[in-house]
């Protein structure tokens, strides 16, 4: 019974962190445009949220490592809080600066490279002690709720601020990471105990994954995706404008992905236990790739293109599923929450790097073949880390070539042994009943 009190927790705080960060995501820029009158302070807190989690490996290597039970976790939650509130507060009194809305961005940016894969990492916890397969399924959960929010958020946010303006979504964010504050102090799961050479220090990130290959391969998958990302909203975005229809591309693409998406989510807990990871991983993005090529040539229409979005979102829930239990099922205490912390950090990362170059790539090539050059990337990638045997025509050659050259070693030294007389080049020492060749 207290498991499940656990999970419900920080399930919870799951829905109302996401919640809360995508409604902001519609009434920050507003509050910094309408604060500060400059366009380019509406993605400073953006920005700034960033550089903490690309940091990380350093300053949080052995803060990550403390994050084992939930009342660790609340406190992170109270410091993002504390950045949540820097904003609102400021605007109360009127004095929103560019400075406010970097230390904003910072605060709360240290507390998510920390809450993020620290959350993950206590529910993986929580579900190893109730079976082999339990950790995966909350994952997949806790997935599943974070999509809910890419449907329901936005249009609640649109509506909120229509009704009472941007500023109070911002108070109520904080509101709701304080209440998941609140409902993690109730876990008290602690994370299972290493042996005492792994328990000794905080594993650098880079050093997990030389150690798990299939971790590994599953982490440069998602990085890879996260840079491509933008082809598909920057992509569909520019598209549509460059077909006299702005903003109707991305708006079918987004819904027709979150379709897809929860869709996938749903089935997720059932299907991810019961297949193979890293190939549903592969599969899934691949899949991806393949949606991502054929968008431009179904963007004249509307409907269809909505349809081959959602094939690619329904893959994607599977696909981090997959990644998740990899790292769950690999992993334990010190490991598995610098693996967390290490796909967090690739693909996080990756999504910063693409968005901030995709403008310019998409003015160079355009969007059409920026789509289908992210597709062929991500079918390369998971051709390239899937589970896939890779034996090469030479390769198969020397092991052909090897096995000829045993077998004729083996009938040498059969003659040799049998009192035959000896291939040239043998040398016979020792008496009738012993033999030994050199070269």
């Amino acid at each position: 019974m207290n498991a499940r009190r656990e999970i419900a927790a920080m399930l919870t705080t799951t829905f109302v962190s996401w919640m809360g960060q995508r409604t902001t995501a519609v009434a920050l820029p507003l509050v910094a445009l309408a604060e500060t009158g400059s366009a380019w302070s509406t993605g400073l807190v953006g920005g700034a949220v960033g550089l903490p989690m690309l940091a990380s490996p350093w300053w949080a290597r052995r803060l990550r490592q403390r994050l084992t039970t939930g009342r660790a976790l609340a406190r992170v939650l109270a410091v993002q809080v504390v950045g949540l509130l820097v904003v609102p507060i400021g605007a109360a009194v009127g004095t929103v600066s560019a400075v406010h809305l970097a230390v904003a961005g910072l605060v709360t940016g240290c507390a998510t490279a920390l809450s993020g894969p620290g959350q993950r990492a206590v529910l993986s916890d929580i579900g190893d002690s109730l079976g082999s397969t339990v950790a995966a399924k909350l994952l997949a959960w806790q997935d599943l709720l974070h999509r809910s929010t890419m449907i329901l958020a936005p249009p609640l946010a649109g509506w909120a601020v229509a009704v009472g303006g941007p500023l109070p979504l911002l108070w109520a964010e904080a509101t709701g990471v304080g209440a998941g504050a609140v409902l993690l102090l109730t876990v008290r799961a602690t994370a299972a105990v290493a042996p005492p050479a792994r328990s000794a220090g905080a594993p650098a990130l880079r050093h997990v994954l030389a150690q798990h290959r299939d971790i590994r391969r599953a982490v440069t998958m998602s990085g890879v995706g996260g840079l491509v990302w933008f082809a598909f909203t920057l992509g569909l975005a520019i598209l549509g404008a460059e077909t006299g229809r702005p903003g109707v591309l991305i708006a079918a693409g987004m819904t027709g992905y979150g379709l897809g998406s929860l869709t996938g989510a749903l089935l997720a807990p059932m299907l991810v236990p019961r297949m193979p990871a890293l190939a549903t991983m592969a599969i899934g993005w691949a899949v991806l790739g393949v949606t991502f090529m054929a968008l431009p040539a179904v963007a004249s229409s509307v409907v269809l293109l909505a349809c081959v979005a959602a094939v690619g979102g329904f893959c994607m829930p599977l696909g981090i599923g997959a990644l998740n239990r990899i790292i769950s099922t690999r992993t334990d205490g010190a490991d598995r929450r610098a693996a967390f912390a290490a796909e967090s950090l690739v693909h996080d990362g990756a999504v910063s790097i693409g968005l901030l170059a995709g403008g310019a790539i998409i003015g160079v090539v355009g969007a059409g073949p920026t789509l289908v050059a992210a597709g062929v990337a991500q079918v390369a990638v998971a051709l390239f880390a899937g589970p896939w045997p890779k034996i090469s025509r030479l390769e198969r050659r020397h092991r052909r070539g090897a096995g000829r050259r045993v077998r004729y070693r083996r009938v040498r030294l059969a003659m040799v042994d049998d009192g035959e007389a000896a291939w040239p080049g043998n040398t016979v020492r020792g008496g009738a009943g012993g033999t030994s060749r050199t070269r």
